[in-house]
């Protein structure tokens, strides 16, 4: 049977009031820009549909209102379950506002989850997301007031302790490919990401929902190699091709299509910028030398996204194995606003496979950001200064990862420093302290990672932190930094001090470091 092939606006007919809906994406690859847009324009004409409970594992968007900043309109969406709020602001003003019933989960988990529907499993089971906010004994995963029922819970086995996320049917799936033949299979010859689109259409099949393809080409049958299916046809309702692929069906949020981040061909070296020399380079220089070699690593969105640029510049790249949340693994990850890609990568996987490679003990060392740090050696990075930002895969890449390196500078808002080939000089001290009595939100629990045998450190551009038995402990300063009005006059807790207090490395303030081989 050949499929529907739908408009835009017919297919947001499809959807109805109340219904559960999920969508695939991550930033801008992926994102089924038409059929959100085509959402939007219904709701604004006849208010429907309306009272959606919506979920996603990452944030769809550009954060200049394509993607689910469609749906933000009070009514529309009546309940969002999703990973990241960073991406979408115009969503999360909602949640802010008590607009919505509003829950943050792990990214990663929640790709997962779609596997447990899909097999009509009460729920994933995990212990990602333990003695975090997203443990129902601290808040459940709920980010506003609205949200009270619970869809996590705690249960034993074996006398230990793990989640259950609950599951639920997904009525309407809306995914993303390149190319659909006439029978409805779908293909992502062009897609940055692989993501998690076959098993969020198994997931809605269970259950008899419907699965929204957008496409850029539809094909004659059998026209393309069977192997290279990513989604037979047998589980898509409709297909929309898109009206506009230059802006509505990018590959990511800058490239409308680029090659090499499929691995086509291996981008020239000398295209590839380098990180500019300033804090955020101090800041990764410091935390390559974690890296003894052969390590596989993860680079976390932010500060860490200058690791790999940093690698790269040095040569060293080749001598740890990187990997993102999206999927992929190796190459030159790419920075904002396209983070989840990379230039010339070795392989993309499914975005819920990598986390299950990332669950399976996959990742040595990971490289996050953090926003606040306790003296316990929690890190908050999902709620802050009264803003939700969401913990996306932060909780499932810092739970499982061997060891764990937080990067980031030591205060926010207004920082302003000289850094020469001699040291730091702190010229305007940022108005904002990182290192608080008390986080506004646990995202990484310091204690129970002590307790689990992680081995964890804190770099910023004036010292370096290690978390041990009784908190932290300061066990580097930089040339050039006064302890008492540099550190400790600019921390809420008072930490502990190496007996041995080392000077950061000198070779990391150069302004250009000896390239390796």
């Amino acid at each position: 049977m050949k499929i529907k092939i739908l408009s835009p606006q017919e297919a947001a007919n499809l959807i109805e009031d109340n219904v559960t809906v999920a969508s695939t994406g991550f930033a801008f690859a992926g994102t089924a820009e038409d059929i959100f847009l085509a959402i939007e324009n219904r709701f604004l004409r006849e208010e429907q549909p309306c009272n959606l409970t919506w979920v996603y594992s990452s944030a769809q968007g550009d954060m200049q209102g394509r993607g689910l900043e469609h749906l933000a309109h009070p009514g529309l969406i009546k309940t969002i379950v999703g990973g990241y709020f960073g991406q979408i602001p115009l969503i999360t003003k909602l949640v802010e506002s008590e607009e919505l019933a509003a829950y943050n989960f792990p990214q990663g988990q929640i790709a997962q989850l779609y596997r447990s529907i899909a097999l009509g499993q009460p729920g994933l089971i995990s212990q990602v997301g333990l003695h975090t906010f997203v443990d129902p004994r601290i808040e459940g995963g709920k980010v506003s007031q609205r949200a009270t029922e619970d869809l996590v819970e705690i249960i034993s086995i074996s006398g230990k302790d793990w989640l259950l996320y609950k599951t639920y049917p997904i009525d309407v799936a809306i995914i993303r490919a390149t190319t659909a033949d006439e029978h409805g299979n779908l293909y992502m010859e062009r897609e940055a990401l692989r993501l998690e689109t076959l098993t969020l259409a198994m997931a809605a099949k269970r259950d008899g929902g419907k699965v929204i393809a957008q496409v850029e080409y539809v094909a004659e049958i059998r026209s393309l190699p069977a192997r290279l299916v990513e989604i037979p046809g047998v589980m898509v309702d409709a297909v929309v091709v898109s009206e506009n692929p230059v802006s509505h069906h990018s590959q990511t949020i800058n490239e409308v299509y680029n090659p090499s981040i499929l691995g086509e061909f291996r981008s020239s070296v000398n295209t590839i910028k380098e990180l500019p020399y300033g804090l955020r380079k101090i800041i990764a220089r410091r935390a390559t030398m974690e890296l003894c070699g052969k390590e596989t690593i993860n680079l976390g969105t932010g500060m860490p996204e200058g690791i790999g640029s940093v690698l790269f510049e040095e040569g060293r790249l080749g001598s740890v194995y990187s990997t993102i949340e999206s999927g992929v693994f190796g190459g030159i990850p790419k920075l904002a606003p396209d983070f989840g890609t990379a230039y010339n990568p070795d392989a993309i996987i499914r975005h819920d496979d990598q986390f299950v490679y990332y669950g399976s003990g996959g990742i040595d060392v990971a490289f996050l950001g953090f926003a606040e740090i306790d003296n316990t050696g929690s890190v908050n990075v999902s709620k802050f200064g009264g803003r939700l930002f969401g913990c996306g895969g932060f909780i499932d890449i810092s739970q499982n990862a061997k060891k764990v390196i937080f990067c980031g500078t030591f205060t926010s808002g207004g920082l302003e420093a000289d850094v020469n080939e001699n040291g730091i000089e702190i010229v305007n001290e940022g108005r904002y302290n990182k290192f608080v009595k008390s986080i506004e939100q646990i995202t990484f629990n310091g204690e129970f990672a002590f307790r689990s045998g992680h081995s964890v450190f804190y770099i910023t551009e004036r010292c370096v932190f290690e978390l041990t038995e009784s908190g932290l402990k300061l066990i580097e300063i930089a040339p050039g930094i006064d302890l008492q009005k540099d550190i400790l006059s600019c921390m809420e807790f008072v930490p502990l001090v190496s007996s041995d207090l080392k000077e950061m490395p000198n070779e990391i303030f150069k302004y250009n470091r000896e390239r390796s081989g």
